[in-house]
């Protein structure tokens, strides 16, 4: 037996230009005017995500993040503090 997906539906109100460009880059690549808005706002939606997730480095804080993971400083005195008190407040009893 076939699998079926769920659909949602999706609507917008674009101009009248909009929906020429669209209608007309759609039947340049041979699809559908629903194939092609469909996939390009897949690729804008994974571009947006991929943006807001995912932390680009130069190669210059690549190197000092790096320096900073094998090299640790050494804890500061309120950092002390903290650990002592997480210590005290997590105590088995």
């Amino acid at each position: 037996m076939p699998q079926t997906h769920a659909t949602a539906r999706l609507e917008a109100r674009i101009s009248t230009d909009l929906h020429a460009m669209l209608k007309r880059a759609a039947e340049l690549q041979g699809r559908s005017m629903t194939d092609f808005v469909v996939t390009a706002v897949q690729a804008a939606a994974q571009q947006a995500i991929e943006q807001a997730e995912v932390i680009r480095l130069s190669l210059a804080d690549q190197e000092c993040f790096a320096q900073a993971l094998l090299s640790p400083p050494q804890p500061t005195p309120a950092l002390e503090r903290a650990f002592a008190r997480r210590r005290e407040l997590l105590r088995p009893e």
